[in-house]
C-alpha cells in the first residue's frame, strides 16, 4: 500500500532543493543571550519550507539548533532526551568520538575556530539568495537576529565557485535520490543490486528507513496538536516529523600544497592531474574513472549525463586497476549491495551468503552502501584557485579557502559518523593498510602506530604504485550537529522558552 508523501509546508527545503540555484549564501552561527526575544523571533522566523512553486524564491531561509540551544531555549531533558545521543552529546563533546571522526592532531576541537568546548553555537541561520538579492537581504536578517535576542558569533561566507569545489573538481554530482512518494516497498529483504534511490526516513526523522523501521525521536503526548501525528504510535505526537540531521564542518582546503605536493612527485603539472584524479577516482570535469554499467542503477537518471556521471559501480574493477582501491569516491560510496558482487538468482545468493563465492577479496570489508548514504548541500569559500596557479608562490595576501561541509541524515551514528570513521579516516578500507581518504584522511598514526600517510594505486605498466608520506590537504576549522526541524516542531521547541 502506498503511503502518504511527507507534508511539505512542515518540512524545511533544504532537505528537498538544495538551494543549488540560490548561488549566494552566508550562515550565521547563533548565542542565544535572552531566551524569551530568540524563541519569539524563532516562532516567527519566515522559514523556506519545501513546498514547490512555479518559480524558484529569490531568497530562502533555514534555521537549525544545537542541543546546547535547546537547552537554553528552555527545552526540558525529557523532551531533549528523545534526540539522538550523538546530537546530543555534540560533535566535539565526547574524546571518543573525536578520535573516530578523525579530529585529533590539526584536526582537534581546542584548535577550532567554533564548534570546540565553549565555542560551541546555539543556532545556525542559513540565508540563500540570488546575486542581486543578496546583500539586502543579509542585512535585513542580521538586523532581525540581534534584534531578536542573538548574538552573531560569526557569519561565514561562501563562494560560487560554479560547482567547482576549491582543489578544481566538479562538486556534487553524485547524490541519492529520495523515495519522496514513498512508493518503495521497504520489505527488510536484501538488495543484491547498488541502488541510489533511498526511503524517505533516511533523510527525514518520522518516516521507514531503509530497514523499514522508525529511527528513534521524541515522541510527546497527544494533546500536544501542533504536532504532526507519529505513524508508529497512534497514542503520540512526533517530534522530529518533516526534521532531520544537520552535519556542519568547516574544512580549509591547502590547495597550493595539494597541487604542489602532486606537481612535485608526477614530475610535471600535468602528471600532478593524473595523479589528482587517482586520488579523487573522478576526471576534473567529473567523469568516473570506470565506464558506465549497461544495466539500469534504480534512482539513477536515464539520461546520457547522469549515466555517464553516476551510471556506474565498482563490481567490474575490484582490485582498483581503474579507480584505485583507496579513491576518495569510493570510500564516500562504494557502489555495492547488501552481499558483495551482483549475484543473480536464489542459488548464487545462497552461495554468497554462506561465504563460498569468488568475489573481491575485499567485498566483506564493505558494509552495505544504502544505510550509509548522505545528502549533502555545503558551499565552498574563498576564492577559486586553478592548478596551474596554485603551484606558483604565494602572494602575501593568501586567502583561506575550504568548505563548509553540510549534509542531511536521520541517524548521525550509522549515516555520517560510519562514513567519517569506517570508510574516510579507516586504513582498513577495501583491505588497504596505512591509508586514509587522500583528500580528508588526517594522517595522524594508528592506535597500533601504523602510519596513515599512503596512497596506493595500479599503474598504467600493471605494477602496483605508492606515494608515501602524503601531506594533510584538508583541516577542520570547525564543526557541530544541529537539528533543522519540521516547522511545526520548531515552532513548539521555541515555546518552551516564550516566557523564560
Amino acid at each position: 500500500m502506498q503511503c502518504a508523501p511527507p507534508d511539505y509546508s512542515d518540512t524545511q527545503g533544504l532537505a528537498r532543493f538544495r538551494f543549488r540555484t540560490l548561488t549566494e549564501a552566508c550562515f550565521f552561527l547563533l548565542k542565544i543571550e535572552k531566551a524569551s526575544l530568540a524563541c519569539s523571533w524563532l516562532a516567527r522566523a519566515p522559514v523556506t519550507t519545501a513546498v514547490e512553486l512555479s518559480q524558484p524564491p529569490d531568497t530562502a531561509l533555514q534555521v537549525a539548533l544545537t542541543s546546547t540551544g535547546l537547552r537554553a531555549m528552555g527545552v526540558p531533558d525529557e523532551v531533549l532526551n528523545g534526540f539522538s545521543a550523538e546530537f546530543i552529546s555534540g560533535m566535539a563533546g565526547e574524546d571518543s568520538r573525536s578520535r573516530r571522526l578523525g579530529d585529533i592532531g590539526d584536526n582537534a576541537p581546542f584548535r577550532w575556530q567554533w564548534g570546540g568546548e565553549g565555542a560551541v553555537p546555539h543556532a545556525l541561520v542559513m540565508l540563500y539568495a540570488k546575486p542581486d538579492h543578496f546583500a539586502a537581504r543579509k542585512a535585513t536578517v542580521q538586523q532581525e537576529i540581534r534584534e531578536g535576542g542573538f548574538s552573531i558569533q560569526t557569519c561565514l561566507a561562501t563562494s560560487d565557485l560554479g560547482g567547482v569545489e576549491p582543489f578544481g573538481f566538479t562538486d556534487g554530482i553524485s547524490q541519492p535520490a529520495i523515495d519522496w512518494n514513498r512508493e518503495r516497498a521497504l520489505t527488510g529483504e536484501d538488495q543484491l543490486e547498488y541502488g541510489n534511490l533511498l526511503a524517505l526516513g533516511e533523510l527525514l526523522l518520522g518516516y521507514p528507513n531503509e530497514y523499514g523501521k522508525y529511527t528513534d525521536r521524541p515522541l510527546l503526548a497527544r494533546q500536544q496538536q501542533s504536532l504532526p501525528p507519529a505513524e508508529d504510535n497512534a497514542d503520540k505526537v512526533d517530534l522530529g516529523r518533516n526534521g532531520t540531521y544537520l552535519v556542519f564542518r568547516q574544512l580549509r582546503q591547502d590547495v597550493r600544497g595539494f597541487w604542489r605536493y602532486l606537481s612535485e612527485k608526477g614530475s610535471s603539472l600535468e602528471e600532478g592531474r593524473r595523479l589528482a584524479q587517482a586520488m579523487v577516482g573522478r576526471s576534473m570535469s567529473g567523469a568516473p574513472l570506470v565506464p558506465p554499467v549497461e544495466h539500469p542503477i534504480a534512482g539513477i537518471g536515464k539520461d546520457a549525463t547522469s549515466k555517464q556521471l553516476n551510471g556506474f559501480t565498482y563490481d567490474a574493477d575490484s582490485y582498483g586497476a581503474q579507480c584505485p582501491l583507496g579513491a576518495h569516491i569510493r570510500r564516500a560510496n562504494p557502489r555495492n549491495g547488501d552481499l558483495p558482487g551482483r549475484s543473480r538468482g536464489t542459488f548464487s545468493r545462497l552461495i554468497r551468503m554462506l561465504g563460498f563465492a569468488r568475489g573481491g577479496v575485499r567485498d566483506d570489508a564493505l558494509a552495505s552502501a544504502r544505510f550509509h548514504r548522505l545528502v549533502r548541500c555545503g558551499r565552498e569559500y574563498g576564492p577559486g584557485l586553478p592548478p596551474d596557479q596554485a603551484v606558483r608562490p604565494a602572494p602575501p595576501d593568501n586567502p583561506e579557502r575550504g568548505l563548509h561541509f553540510i549534509c542531511l541524515n536521520a541517524n548521525i551514528a550509522r549515516q555520517f559518523e560510519f562514513v567519517q570513521n569506517a570508510w574516510i579516516m579507516s586504513s582498513q578500507f577495501s583491505g588497504l593498510s596505512q591509508e586514509s581518504d587522500p583528500l580528508l584522511g588526517n594522517r595522524q598514526s594508528s592506535s597500533g602506530g601504523l602510519p596513515r600517510s599512503a596512497f596506493s594505486r595500479q599503474c598504467e605498466n600493471g605494477v602496483r604504485g605508492c606515494l608515501r608520506d602524503v601531506p594533510q590537504f584538508v583541516t577542520v576549522r570547525g564543526g557541530a550537529y544541529f537539528l533543522l526541524p519540521g516547522l511545526r516542531a520548531l515552532r513548539h521547541l521555541a515555546s518552551f522558552g516564550a516566557y523564560s
